[in-house]
């Protein structure tokens, strides 16, 4: 963005100057150490990705800056347009994922998200990155000849015909799921699909249905085949049992109610079912871990909620079997599950639908 835009006036800063600007949305990780998780929650993705707050912002710098470039010939105006495209691209890419982005915050306090490209999708990053490599490399007296322009618009292009694709994969998919689930007579009041981590090519359904949400997998390269469904009961009586305290309406409110409850003793546990999870085998099968869950206590000295993370995120062999299953292996992905990382439980065994 920032050799698009100043290129020609700045040269190989110019990259610098875009980089920062991009940067902006991520201050919300700078106030995170300072708050407690359900603070955590409710301002993640949001201050800084406000287009309201971007726009004060631009508006702030846009005359220091014009006045900083004014023999390079950049006006205030246009100062400012860079700093709020800069950061809005972010803001608009974080708004392709799952989490989404609270981007009219304050003023609506929700997330709003595509969920058609993964946190990490190399496919789509690749192109940019080899662009901003190539005008790296341009010679500084080229760059008023705008060298590099015509090669970075065609990566460009590359990644957004790319994100154009994800669009079409998850109509593909959400028209397959809805097939299977007609076949079988299943009703479900909501559904939404995600991609698997590190492309497009694999992809996650969860519907629900009645007091159920059903998980399922599905590859572009499936075909008919029927798809195989695993059930996490919700628990509904959990959530509103636990209704009134604000971590819970919090996460209910950020997840868009997508969650999966286990009451305890001491406490609720909660799943982002929207979230993927890690995927271990042992002699038993298939064990499910939430990436991440999410342990709310009823009394503590400290933060009263808690995030938890398997050790490790992506192990060598899921990432092997995720791949099998993009080519068609069903069993070996989705074989029979139980639940663990649940505090209160060792494991629970889910249902499925073949």
């Amino acid at each position: 963005m920032g050799a698009l835009i100043a290129g020609r006036q700045l040269g190989r800063p110019a990259l610098g100057w875009g980089i920062l600007w991009a940067w902006i949305p991520s201050l919300d990780a700078v106030l995170l150490p300072f708050l407690d998780t359900v603070w955590d929650l409710r301002i993640q993705r949001a201050v800084f990705h406000s287009v309201v707050v971007l726009g004060a912002i631009a508006w702030a710098l846009a005359k220091p800056l014009g006045k900083r470039w004014k023999k390079k010939k950049i006006s205030p105006a246009r100062a400012g347009w860079w700093v709020f495209l800069g950061a809005s691209g972010s803001v608009l890419l974080d708004s392709f994922t799952v989490e989404g982005t609270q981007f009219l915050w304050p003023v609506v306090r929700h997330p709003w998200s595509f969920a058609n490209l993964p946190a990490v999708d190399p496919w789509f990053s690749l192109p940019l990155l080899v662009a901003a490599g190539r005008w790296w490399f341009v010679e500084p007296k080229l760059w008023k000849k705008a060298e590099g322009r015509r090669f970075a618009l065609i990566c460009l292009g590359i990644s957004a015909s790319y994100l154009g694709l994800s669009f079409w994969a998850k109509s593909s998919v959400s028209q397959a799921a809805l097939a299977d689930l007609g076949k079988r007579g299943v009703a479900l009041q909501r559904k939404i699909e995600v991609p698997a981590p590190y492309s497009i090519l694999l992809w996650r359904v969860v519907i629900q249905h009645d007091d159920e949400l059903w998980v399922s997998y599905r590859s572009l390269l499936d075909g008919e085949r029927p798809m195989l469904w695993t059930i996490f009961p919700r628990r509904e009586a959990a959530l509103e049992a636990w209704s009134k305290r604000p971590e819970v309406r919090t996460f209910r409110a950020v997840t868009q109610d997508w969650c999966v409850a286990r009451d305890r003793p001491s406490g609720v546990w909660l799943i982002d079912a929207r979230q993927g999870e890690s995927r271990t085998w042992d002699s038993r099968g298939l064990q499910l871990r939430p990436d991440p869950g999410w342990d709310v206590r009823k009394e503590t000295k400290g933060d009263p909620m808690k995030k938890t993370e398997p050790q490790e995120r992506h192990s060598k062999l899921m990432l092997e079997r995720m791949w099998h299953r993009i080519l068609g292996d069903q069993e070996g992905w989705e074989d029979r599950a139980r639940l663990i990382g649940n505090p209160g439980a060792p494991q629970e065994y889910l249902g499925a639908l073949h």
